[in-house]
């Protein structure tokens, strides 16, 4: 497979991982612009709500006065003006009547008296120890100077306006500065601005946890597809996104899963051609070896020497090793391709040693070996293919012949393993780490290993210098 999986997504040229990318499209210039923006806004939000804090303050303080009569400081100030310049040309008699009626209809509970040209005070309501009766220009002053600054809230107005004619004289208001205290200002006013405030930090935070919530997600995706498998086993591909750190890893991850795709491939298409290389070989051997068996046979009826019929014995023996290694690279392929059909149905298994052993018996007889067969008389059964565990066994019966023959033993017992009945094959050859004088390719134990994974059988082998044991136990 030379070009790339169907539906994957190419990764864009110059994108690879070794590429380092702009430090703006990294994540931790994101978030130091978050952080920058934040300290930004800090210095504008803080007035902002300063400004309206004190908005506010002022239009609840005229929304809802203490007192009515005194709405606020600066239309109290405005209305006692208003009141000065309507008494222009007035008589002594008439501007204290009026000042009467001023008090009882539009400034209750307040001090008012007003001073002549003179300095002499015409008027007090109610009366005032702290007002003289004859001013000075000291004690005018003395009073103006006390009145702003503590005591009661103080307006001075001059009778008639005091823009061309200040003979008349001046007014003096007197109104408690409590008139003018709003009901529960500070305390809700505070709660105010510890909302912008709380509100600000919300926004920062918010903010915070949309950008690593991003992140989180970016990474699981990830993740998922690190551990999930497409159809051919392979980990299946991400959407790269955003070209930062995590874009970075995504591409690389892609890349990653591409080169292994294009190797398995390659691995899969050198597989093919030397299953097909080995299926070749073993038919093209298999003509000539069948001539060379037929004139050994012709050569085998002629009067020869002793010698030359122990050389011929020799050929029909090496003849007879080449077909079985041949045989046995056909099995190995076919298992290897996965086109070696089993049928796994219960069997008796130690009927299908007994049988085995009894056909290799007159082999080991000649061999020399000691034969050590401890079978019960109960049937073990499991769910085996019954040529597939004959194939089983003669190979592990050839290697003890052609590998251990110099232990000159072979047993055959079953063993409880686990509260499960094993069968155990044993020799006392020089074990498997030793090279022995018939060493070959190993496929005929290569052989044992896929007809027992097929069989749905566990093989454990145990082999050191005082011999080789290897056990069988049925997985089901």
């Amino acid at each position: 497979m030379n070009g790339p999986r169907n539906g994957w997504e190419r990764l864009r040229p110059g994108s690879g991982p070794d590429q380092g990318g702009r430090f703006g499209n990294s994540l931790l210039f994101r978030y130091l612009l978050i952080i920058v923006v934040a300290m930004m806004l800090l210095p504008i939000v803080l007035p902002a709500t300063m400004l309206i804090y004190s908005m506010l303050s002022s239009w609840q303080m005229d929304l809802k006065p203490k007192n009515s009569h005194y709405p606020s400081t600066i239309r109290t100030e405005s209305s006692w003006h208003r009141e000065a310049v309507a008494l222009k040309g007035a008589t002594s008699e008439q501007i204290s009547a009026h000042l009467r009626k001023i008090q009882r209809d539009i400034f209750p509970d307040s001090q008012i008296f007003w001073v002549d040209a003179t300095g002499k005070t015409r008027l007090e309501l109610p009366t005032q120890s702290d007002v003289p009766d004859q001013w000075s220009a000291a004690q005018a002053i003395a009073f103006m100077k006390q009145a702003s600054y503590e005591g009661p809230f103080t307006v001075v107005a001059f009778i008639g306006g005091g823009k061309e004619d200040v003979n008349q004289g001046y007014m003096v208001l007197k109104v408690p500065r409590s008139f003018f205290e709003q009901q529960n200002t500070d305390s809700s006013m505070l709660m105010y601005y510890l909302f912008f405030i709380v509100l600000m930090l919300a926004g920062f935070i918010f903010v915070s946890l949309l950008f690593f919530v991003g992140i989180r997600r970016r990474l699981v995706r990830l993740q998922a597809a690190m551990s999930q498998r497409g159809e051919d086993g392979l980990p299946i591909l991400v959407t790269t996104g955003r070209p930062d750190e995590i874009g970075k890893l995504e591409e690389a991850f892609n890349q990653m899963v591409e080169q292994l795709a294009d190797s398995r491939g390659r691995e899969r298409q050198e597989e093919e051609l030397r299953k097909r290389l080995v299926a070749d070989l073993s038919h093209d051997i298999r003509t000539p070896l069948t001539v060379v068996r037929s004139h050994l046979y012709t050569l085998d009826a002629e009067n020869l020497s002793s010698k030359g019929k122990q050389s011929i014995m020799l050929m029909e023996n090496k003849l007879k090793d080449l077909g079985s290694l041949i045989d046995n690279l056909l099995t190995y392929n076919l298992l290897s391709s996965g086109k070696y059909t089993l049928h796994n149905e219960p069997r008796d298994i130690l009927r299908l040693v007994r049988e085995c052993a009894a056909s290799w018996y007159p082999v080991w007889e000649k061999e020399g070996f000691e034969v050590d067969i401890d079978l019960p008389e109960h049937s073990i059964v499991w769910k085996v293919d019954e040529q597939g565990f004959r194939r089983l066994l003669d190979n592990l019966f050839q290697n003890v012949v052609r590998h251990a023959a110099s232990g000159h033993y072979i047993g055959i017992h079953v063993q409880e393993h686990y509260g499960k009945s094993a069968l155990v094959i044993a020799d006392k050859g020089p074990g498997m780490e030793r090279q022995s004088c018939e060493k070959g390719a190993g496929i005929g134990l290569a052989i044992t290993e896929l007809l027992a994974r097929e069989m749905n059988l566990e093989r454990d082998i145990v082999s050191s210098s005082a011999g080789t044991q290897i056990r069988f136990l049925s997985k089901t």
